[in-house]
């Protein structure tokens, strides 16, 4: 082999798309394609336009080496997106610039729908009509392909354009300027999503990146291969993918332990990205915001999207939730929301009972908001929350599943606000009366999902009656480390609340769109049937050791997860602050370490499909 066919491959081999091996931040290309960025980047130094193409060009490789052909799309959005600010901006009446906010958003909207919702309106549409619809890829392909980050990218365009015409900000002036803000690499695929009002300051600073934010890079970087590799890949590997994909062949013990794991599991592999991202950026003297603050720290289910995925949940709320109306009052834009999610329900369910529970309950909601004023500010908030997880949901997926995930999560913080006004007494009396009520469905009409409800609520009504009794006994006074279990009581219910509501999120995850809906739907009440069936509990201890080493990984991983966020800091910072001859060494045995988690055939990150 001549030195001419060796250099022609490595450049076939650069240059070509591999479907089935994306650029990873878990790849060793990955870094090899970093080096050569950061070679670029410090020969380029402070010139400053030079850098941001030079970014700009390595994030359009990056995309392509990561979705192929879809590059022209991001491209697209880039430019559409560049041109439709500055017509925001120039229109010089409020009605003109609201037409060209609108046009932009809709198409936006209409790409993202067309590659992400083409299936699941073609279910909801051919179930009113009565007939099969079938849907076809304009490109020609078998089946529509979802673009990596098509989600991210494009709310994160969505965003800029608004907030342009919001006066928040000025368009960018430059194509390449605005071409790098778009389309930079480190979060391009996962988030998290940056607003320009975040990341336009800082295009046109100067390099800058001193001794100890160098230490931090670094230290989220490692600490984000340690949580995907480590964490993420080995749980999805030895428990959560095996079951996930045939739920009734594995115990309830089995399905109880592979949810609580894929809660972790979704956390590690999410966060663990965006600590990457994070930290790359950071070498490159670009900050990028914050997306987690442990999670699974919250007491209830409103603290926990304060604390998960941050910038899309602050987005939700700035472009959907205030928009509909937020806290202060209802808009049309509220009730067509909540009526258009219920016929979405009833249209996949093809059920006329659901039609008539959901016609019934939206109607009431509406009356008892009309006639009665004094109450109407509180029905409409909480109307508005749910609206905005619903579609939450239906931005993680074209499920059914998707939907019922972000339906739970809304009603959860609805329930949460009407708990949180009750004394202890009346949440005692509720929890006995729900219990009631689910024993009796256990025997007159046996199934194990009310045996899972009722095994709950006891549960509830357990932690519900401690409390009773000793605000009975302390009333205001009680110990600290009283108040300290109680803190701990309601973090772990909300977390087994989170994680339930993960069994409709993970069933409707890696699938076909086209099949989404009814497969996710067997996976979701297979898992529900064994984990809520009677257990052989002769068969616990020797699963237990079977599972032993996943079972004590995610034992681990959630007591660092709730590690009180002081001593975070503080080794973080000492890691920081290692001589570098130390921080070298500490990286390469880090390196080595999570080398022995690594599987055959690397996991692509979970919400590089969404």
């Amino acid at each position: 082999m001549n030195l001419w066919t060796v250099i022609s491959d490595f450049l076939r081999n650069l240059f070509s798309f591999d479907q089935a091996h994306p650029l990873l931040f878990t790849q060793f290309y990955f870094w090899a394609f970093l080096l050569l960025v950061f070679a670029g980047f410090s020969l380029i130094g402070n010139r400053i336009l030079l850098r941001n193409t030079w970014l700009f060009i390595a994030s359009i490789f990056f995309y392509y080496k990561t979705s192929g052909i879809f590059v022209f799309l991001l491209i697209f959005v880039i430019t559409f997106n560049f041109f439709s600010a500055k017509a925001v901006h120039r229109a010089r009446r409020r009605a003109a610039a609201a037409i060209w906010m609108v046009l932009s958003v809709v198409i936006d909207l209409s790409i993202l729908a067309y590659f992400k919702y083409a299936y699941f309106l073609a279910d909801v549409i051919g179930n009113l009509l009565g007939t099969e619809i079938v849907v076809r890829d304009i490109f020609g392909m078998d089946a529509i392909i979802l673009p990596v980050g098509i989600s991210f990218f494009t709310f994160q365009a969505i965003s800029y354009v608004v907030d342009v015409k919001r006066g928040r900000i000025d368009p960018v002036k430059n194509y390449l300027d605005f071409g790098f803000y778009l389309s930079f690499f480190p979060q391009l695929v996962a988030g998290p999503i940056v607003r320009a009002t975040e990341f336009a300051g800082q295009l046109h600073k100067p390099f800058k990146l001193s001794r100890r934010w160098f230490g931090i890079a670094v230290f989220w970087i490692m600490n984000g291969l340690v949580k995907k590799i480590i964490l993420s890949d080995y749980l999805a590997v030895n428990l959560c993918d095996r079951v996930f994909a045939a739920p009734m062949m594995y115990s309830g013990f089995e399905n109880l332990a592979a949810l609580f794991c894929y809660s972790l599991q979704v956390y590690a592999d999410f966060s663990g990205y965006t600590d990457i991202a994070i930290g790359v950026a950071l070498l490159m003297g670009f900050y990028l915001p914050k997306n987690f603050n442990s999670p699974y720290k919250a007491r209830n289910a409103g603290e926990f999207w304060k604390r998960w995925h941050m910038t899309l949940s602050n987005w939700l709320k700035d472009y959907l939730y205030i928009p509909l109306g937020g806290n202060r009052n209802g808009t049309p834009g509220t009730w067509i929301v909540i009526f258009g999610m219920a016929l979405i329900a009833v249209f996949l369910s093809g059920s006329w009972v659901v039609a008539l529970v959901l016609g019934v309950v939206a109607a009431g909601i509406a009356l008892w908001a009309l006639f009665q004023p004094s109450a109407r500010r509180k029905i409409v908030t909480n109307v508005n929350s749910m609206n905005t997880m619903l579609l939450g949901g239906l931005w993680h997926g074209a499920s059914w599943n998707f939907v019922i995930w972000g339906g739970l999560n809304g009603l959860g913080m609805i329930v949460y606000k009407i708990w949180k006004g009750w004394n202890v007494y009346v949440r005692v009396a509720v929890c006995a009366s729900l219990a009631l009520v689910l024993f009796a469905l256990t025997r007159l009409a046996p199934a194990p999902a009310w045996n899972l409800f009722y095994v709950w609520m006891l549960i509830i009504l357990a932690g519900a009656f401690i409390r009773m009794i000793i605000v009975a006994i302390l009333s205001s006074s009680a110990p600290a480390f009283l108040k300290w279990l109680d803190n701990a009581w309601a973090v772990l219910q909300t977390f087994i609340f989170i994680t339930f509501t993960r069994l409709f999120f993970r069933s409707g995850s890696n699938l076909d769109p086209a099949q989404a809906n009814e497969e996710a739907w067997q996976t979701a009440t297979g898992m529900v049937h064994q984990i809520g069936s009677a257990w052989d509990l002769s068969l616990l201890g020797a699963m237990i050791r079977q599972h032993a080493p996943v079972l004590i990984l995610f034992a681990a991983g959630m007591l660092i997860h709730w590690i009180p966020e002081r001593f975070k800091r503080r080794y973080r910072l000492a890691f920081a602050s290692l001589p570098l001859p130390v921080m070298a060494l500490a990286v390469v045995l880090i390196i080595a370490f999570f080398y022995q988690f690594i599987t055959a055939d690397l996991q692509s990150f979970i919400y590089f499909q969404f």
